[in-house]
């Protein structure tokens, strides 16, 4: 990885969560000068980077605020644009929420980064926006289908982040990590659900539909990933996959969780958490080739150690997760 990040000052947005905070952890140890933006909370949450004041700028603010953004942008080297709404289930519910946030408020760190000639801008998509794969492994150049609101404001997001740099030259790169586990990721998701529910003692698992097949990245991969990213100049005006290139069902993955943990418990398929016909994704495969040859990027933490770490994680953190209800 390359040391050309000392000094330089550097926006994360969304810089709380399960990817942001490590790839805080991974700039800092590069020598950056970090700045998190981190969603405003009136309890005054910063998340994963609470109490780490002396070594990040934490500011409050939202994505949907345009003056904010901007203000925060200025000066800023390099932006790593994170913060979005990320829960399928909800989007469901509330989908013009989705839109709010995640294509305004990427329209906002995009124009501010144009206005203020930042350096380079990565911004965040998700595998979801390719939908169910029709061919695998999945490419950069597979059609984007949104199965979901959350996917199609997503993609939205990724066209608007993308126009900037074909209208404008905006020196902008969208990494699509495929899905993203570790420590510190809240019970929101498969796996932190799984290891709550075992490391709390249930009998039984409850999920939704096993069959599906996911890609899962570790966290720690995956912000390496965002700064491979950041530094290849062939990645402006493209987008890069970021995964494992291994997919497992969910059925087999709550399986592996249960002996990774040491616990005893059988899966049942809840059905009040099996997503609404015609949205649920049913294959993801990533091809990650463009990020190996384009980056230098690979993973280096196999599913099976990412896992023992994140159910040591959960098990010393029961008491931040909510061991008995999934959280949309």
């Amino acid at each position: 990885m390359s040391s050309s990040w000392a000094g330089r000052k550097v926006l994360v947005t969304g810089g709380e969560g399960v990817i942001g905070s490590p790839l805080v952890d991974e700039l800092l140890a590069l020598g950056a000068e970090v700045r998190a933006y981190v969603h405003y909370k009136p309890y005054g949450s910063a998340g994963y980077l609470a109490g780490r004041e002396d070594e990040v700028e934490i500011v409050a603010g939202d994505v949907r605020d345009a003056e904010r953004v901007s203000e925060q942008v200025k000066g800023c080297d390099t932006v790593f644009h994170l913060a979005a709404l990320i829960g399928i289930p909800y989007s469901y519910v509330a989908p013009e929420s989705y839109i709010q946030t995640n294509v305004i408020g990427t329209y906002n760190v995009v124009n501010a980064c144009r206005h203020h000639g930042v350096r380079r801008m990565v911004h965040t998509s998700t595998s979801e926006t390719y939908g169910t794969a029709i061919t695998v492994p999945i490419s950069e150049d597979h059609p984007l289908q949104p199965q979901s609101p959350y996917s199609a404001s997503k993609i939205g997001a990724d066209m608007m982040a993308l126009s900037f740099h074909h209208s404008f030259e905006t020196p902008v790169a969208v990494i699509r990590p495929f899905n993203t586990y570790g420590p510190r990721q809240s019970a929101r998701a498969v796996i932190p659900t799984i290891l709550s529910q075992l490391h709390a003692g249930a009998a039984q698992i409850r999920l939704g539909s096993t069959t599906p097949t996911r890609d899962f990245n570790y966290s720690e991969d995956t912000a390496r990933g965002f700064i491979a990213v950041a530094e290849s100049d062939r990645a402006l005006g493209h987008v890069v996959n970021v995964g494992s290139g291994r997919e497992i069902s969910i059925g087999d993955l709550a399986e592996l969780l249960i002996k990774v943990s040491g616990a005893a418990a059988d899966v049942v398929v809840d059905e009040s958490r099996v997503r609404p016909g015609g949205s649920e994704v049913e294959r993801l495969l990533c091809d990650n080739s463009r990020a190996r040859e384009w980056c230098g990027w690979e993973p280096q933490v196999p599913l099976e150690e990412g896992l023992r770490r994140t159910s040591d994680w959960v098990r010393d953190n029961l008491d931040r997760l909510e061991a008995k209800s999934y959280q949309i």
